[in-house]
Order: structure tokens, then sequence, then C-alpha cells
């Protein structure tokens, strides 16, 4: 098509001298056809019509399950965000309470625990110690 029958399109609407070509198309408007082949053809737009109206709504029940599991999984990070800062926080508090109240606790126990080592140590000492003396305590008596 040449510019001028372009803008004659464009401006008068499809005008009478312009056909299309043969190659490009077997139906004419005007020509008599053939109403089986009609009704064929209008079958099999309404067949390729429904086919690709299902492929489109199968694609668009696709993306609505992507959204929906892409809405999940941001809440489920949330949760576990949340779930992870509320963990931090509770282990914060729990290592300061360790280190404030347990582990002096934990010092004073090992402490007592040396003391009373040491008692024992000095315990059988003097268990033994005493038995000597009692021991030297009885040759005395018996001479």
């Amino acid at each position: 098509m040449s510019e001028e029958d372009i803008e004659k399109w464009s401006k008068d609407g499809p005008s009478k001298d312009l056909h299309m070509s043969p190659s490009c198309s077997s139906f004419e408007v005007l020509d008599p056809h053939d109403p089986v082949i009609s009704r064929l053809a209008t079958q099999l737009f309404r067949k390729t019509n429904d086919y690709l109206q299902a492929e489109m709504a199968s694609g668009q029940g696709l993306y609505n399950l992507l959204e929906e599991m892409n809405r999940l999984t941001i809440t489920k990070y949330a949760d576990l965000r949340n779930f992870a800062v509320t963990l931090n926080k509770t282990l914060n508090e729990y290592n300061d309470m360790y280190n404030q109240v347990i582990k002096p606790l934990l010092l004073q126990i090992d402490q007592i625990d040396a003391q009373v080592s040491r008692f024992e140590v000095n315990a059988y000492r003097l268990d033994a110690y005493t038995k000597q003396l009692k021991a030297a305590f009885k040759e005395l008596e018996e001479k």
C-alpha cells in the first residue's frame, strides 16, 4: 500500500478501490461461498477461541497460585523473623541472668567445694593424728 492509499483508508474508511490481494485471503465478502466451509471455519474459530481462553485461564490460575504461595511464604518468613527476634531477646536475657546471678553462685559453690575438700584432708590428718595419740597413750598406760 502506498502512503496515499493509507491516508485515503484512514480518512474515508475502507474504500471500494482497495481490495486485498488473493494471496492474503481466499475469502471475499461479496463472493458466494460454500456454507459447509463457512460452518467449519466458524467451528474452527470457536474451538480455537475456546482453546486459547482455556490456556489463558490455566495460566491465570497458575499465576494466582503463585501469588498465593508468595503471600504465604512472606507471612511464614515474617513469623519466623518475629520468632527469631523473640528468641534472640530471650537468650540475651538468659545470658544476662546467668552472668549476674547464676555465675557468682556457681563460683561460690566451687569455693565451698574447695573448702570442703581442704576440711576433708584436714579431718583425715586429724583422725590419723588422733589414732597416733591414742596408740601413744595406750603405750604409756601399759608402762
